[in-house]
Formats: C-alpha cells, sequence, structure tokens
C-alpha cells in the first residue's frame, strides 16, 4: 500500500513540533519545581523564625506570592498537554470519536484565543509598566515587568501545546492524555 507523502510530511512536522513543546514544557516544568521547593523551604524557614525566634521575616509572603503566579503560568501548558486542566469528561467520553475530535478542537481553539489573549495583553501591560517604572507593593519592590513577563512566557507556551492539541485532533490522532501514564510518546505523532 502506497504512503501518502503529504501525510508522511505533516507526521513529520507534528511529531517536531511535539518534541519542541515537549522539552520547553519539560523545562518550564523545572522552573516551577524549583519555584515549588522554593515556596516550601521559605515557607518553613518563616514558621521558624516567627516562632522560635520571634523575627518573621516581611518579605517571604510576598516572594512565595511571586513564585506561585510562577508555578501556575510556567505550569499551565504541561498540565494541558496531560490532559490535566479541568474538562467536562464526563460529556466528552460519552461522545462518538468524530464528535469526540471536534470536541476535541473547540477545546484547544479556545485555549488559543485565552493563550493569545495572555501573550498579547501581558506583553503589553509588562511594557507599560517597564515603561512607567512601576515596582511592586510590599516589602519587596521589584520591578512590575519582569513579574507580568511571566504571562506572555505562559501564554506562548500555552499557545503552543494547543496548537499541537488542535493538530493531533484535527488529524484525527488521540489527545497525549491518552498516552501511557498520561503521556503519549512523541513517536506517536
Amino acid at each position: 500500500m502506497d504512503r501518502d507523502p503529504s501525510a508522511e510530511a505533516g507526521g513529520a512536522a507534528l511529531r517536531g513540533l511535539s518534541r519542541v513543546v515537549s522539552l520547553l514544557c519539560a523545562a518550564a516544568m523545572a522552573l516551577a519545581a524549583a519555584a515549588l521547593l522554593v515556596s516550601l523551604a521559605l515557607i518553613g524557614w518563616a514558621v521558624v523564625m516567627r516562632y522560635f525566634f520571634s523575627a518573621a521575616p516581611v518579605w517571604v509572603d510576598d516572594l512565595v506570592g511571586f513564585c506561585l503566579v510562577a508555578i501556575v503560568l510556567l505550569a499551565a501548558a504541561q498540565t494541558l498537554r496531560s490532559g490535566e486542566h479541568i474538562g467536562v469528561d464526563l460529556l466528552v467520553e460519552r461522545l462518538a470519536p468524530p464528535a469526540r475530535r471536534w470536541a476535541q478542537a473547540w477545546a484547544a481553539l479556545a485555549t488559543l484565543a485565552i493563550a493569545g489573549v495572555l501573550v498579547y495583553n501581558g506583553w503589553g501591560t509588562a511594557m507599560l509598566a517597564r515603561k512607567l517604572g512601576l515596582l511592586t507593593e510590599g516589602a519587596l519592590e521589584w520591578p512590575t515587568w519582569m513579574l507580568m513577563m511571566l504571562m506572555p512566557v505562559g501564554g506562548t507556551l500555552l499557545l503552543l501545546a494547543a496548537v499541537e492539541g488542535l493538530w493531533r485532533a484535527l488529524a484525527g490522532l488521540p489527545p497525549l492524555s491518552h498516552g501511557a501514564g498520561g503521556h503519549a510518546p512523541d513517536a506517536e505523532a
């Protein structure tokens, strides 16, 4: 049986995109995990300082809040890829395979729209904050634009994951979450 060269090229392109998105998401998850560990260590240290030495560091809450924003925005794309975002699984799983594929495509399109808003508005807001020289409020006075850059970075990762999901849905491939352990192998594309 002859293979369709355009299908093979599309499969190779999807595999390439999947590898790139996988590497970027893995790096973002590593940063999110590091931010989580830093938060845990800081909270533990602050509790010890507060209850044993009556010297609570006032800046820890601010830094942990910044870390939480980083954790959410950096982990969102991998959460999408592994099928762990909130969804109406009960309804979608009862659909026939073609309808399920279209539901997945619509979900990917909606995610693309949200990711686009994060990138566009996040970038604009960060650049405005940089231009105005805005600083965070509280014990730590950091340039606000640096923290706001997490929105376009996280949005770009989410956008890439949504493009991958849309491509998989339109190609008739199962979502990545249907692979072993919640992750499909790259070779599946």
